[in-house]
Parts: C-alpha cells; structure tokens; sequence
C-alpha cells in the first residue's frame, strides 16, 4: 500500500493531465459533470468505480458530487483494486451513508475538522466524524449519559466545550462535578441548552462545519492508518474545491492519522489548528480547542 507521501506524489503527476470529466449518469438519474482537477476515463476502463459507491454520493449535496467522483477516480487511478475490494467487503458506515458527511453544502463549509475514521460499531457509524449515531440525549442525572460515556472521544469533546464554557474546572471533570451541571442543562436550562446529539450536530453544521474523516470507512481488519492512505486521494480533490474558493476554510485536525492532510499541497493556504486526538483526556485541557469552540456556544440552543 502507498505512503501519505507516495500516494500524493501520484496523484500530483495525474494533475497536469487537463483532459475533461466524462458525464456520468447516477443511480437517481441525475448527471454529474466532474470538474477537470483529477484528469480521468476511468468510466471508459475496465476498472469503474463500483456502482454501490457511486450509489452513496444521493445522501451527498449536489454541489459537492462533481468533487466526490472527481476523488472517486483518483482513488481508482492510484489503487485501482481499493474500491472494487470495498465495495464487495462489510465496511462502516452502513446504510448509504459514505458520504453523509457531504450534506453541507460546500459553500457553506467555514471549517473541516478532520477525525481519524467511523465509529466501530454499526449503530454508531454515521458517516459523520464524532457523531455517535447511538447517542441521543446528552444528559443523565449523574452527569453525561451512558451512550456519551461510552463514546470516549464525544464524552472528551464534551467536556472540553464545558471547560471552555467555565462549567468546569479542567482539573476536575469527573462525575460528582458534572452530576450538578447536567442537573442544570436538564431542569432549570433545558429551555437554553441543548439536549440530544443531532441538536449539538445541527449547531456544528449551523456554524459551517464540515464533519469529515481522514478515512471515510472502517474495517475491523484494516489498520485506521492503512485506510486513511487510500482516501488521500479523494481528500485531495475536497480540499481543491475549498481552495478555489476566495474565502479558505480553517481546518481543524484531531489526531496524528488527521494532521497528515495539513502536508497535502491543496491544503497549503488554508488556516489550521491541530490537538491530540479526543480519546485522549489530555484534548479537555487543550487551550486552542477551547479557544476556538468557546466563543461557538455549542451547547447553547439558537
């Protein structure tokens, strides 16, 4: 398998090959015009995208399905058994939702903050990176719920943006310090705070969010890291379309496997701001996170 490094020095060589997207028609019948960053006649070989991942780019918002194929091809140009052996593999997310990540709009993208890959568990994979599709409410009577809890790195995220509020102290942060806070949120603020996941997730989009990780699948026989190589690729082809816009998004990178993309070349002009990854207790006392979320109010409503 190629190497960050490696697989972007390919992808490099194909970008001065300017020939024309073909026009490929969708499973829901609409077209999709690729733009000409990737040159490619991947629809004209043998080896095609697999339709099952075309299929996916439906829960994808019309502005960004041009991209995606564009990533799609590259994807197959640099390692081109990749997606033919996912396609016919059990990977996460399930239920179509590959791309769910692509929703926003991509001129509505103000930040992407980059996480390492799904959640290993199918109710929890989302297709959207830190969205834990098994957690609802937020709040229990002793604290956090048990799903948070269960969801290490949601449960870190959400004490730092708690710490960043002055809800906590960053020395104490366990359950007899939030038993009162969560008391609050649920009773007396319940009118203010935000109460499920999907409000906290709405709240993200709302402020321009791109939700998106390093490596769009999880396999539980594939290393994260091997995974993520082969989705370089495809980021590359994201980040392009966020470059040529006037207006260049912060990227917000969790985790080692997440801060190999600030080194891809289309990334170069772009404001970034790295921490450890949230499954480390260590990200709830990270001074930039805290900066950069506390002003946001995530767990405000409104």
């Amino acid at each position: 398998m190629h190497g960050f490094a490696d697989v972007g020095r390919y992808v490099e060589s194909r970008h001065s090959r300017q020939i024309k997207m073909p026009v490929h028609p969708c499973a829901n019948g609409a077209q999709l015009q690729s733009a000409p960053f990737y040159a490619s006649t991947t629809f004209m070989r043998d080896h095609a995208i697999p339709a099952a991942i075309l299929d996916a780019l439906q829960r994808a918002d019309a502005s960004w399905r041009p991209t995606l194929v564009a990533g799609l091809e590259a994807m197959m140009d640099a390692v081109p058994d990749y997606l033919p052996a996912l396609a016919d593999d059990h990977y996460l997310p399930t239920g179509g939702r590959l791309f769910a990540a692509f929703a926003l709009p991509l001129d509505a993208v103000r930040y992407v903050l980059v996480g390492e890959g799904p959640y290993p568990r199918e109710e929890s994979a989302t297709g959207v990176c830190f969205m834990d599709g098994a957690v609802g409410p937020l709040w229990s009577e002793t604290g956090l719920s048990k799903p948070v809890n269960r969801a290490t790195s949601l449960r870190n995220f959400m004490k730092m943006l708690l710490v960043a509020a002055g809800r906590l102290d960053a020395d104490d942060t366990g359950g007899a310090a939030l038993a009162p806070v969560a008391k609050t949120a649920r009773t007396t603020e319940a009118g203010t705070t935000i109460q499920t996941l999907p409000e906290l997730q709405d709240n993200l989009l709302g402020r321009g969010f791109l939700l998106l990780n390093a490596a769009l699948v999880f396999r539980k026989h594939v290393p994260p890291v091997q995974e993520a190589r082969a989705w370089v690729p495809f980021q590359r082809a994201v980040f392009a379309a966020l470059a040529a816009r006037h207006d260049k998004p912060t990227l917000v990178l969790w985790g080692k496997i997440a801060e190999q993309l600030k080194n891809v070349p289309e990334t170069a002009d772009f404001p970034h701001i790295q921490a450890e990854h949230p499954y480390n207790l260590s990200f709830i006392r990270h001074e930039g996170m805290q900066r950069l979320f506390g002003p946001m109010h995530l767990l405000q409503r409104g």
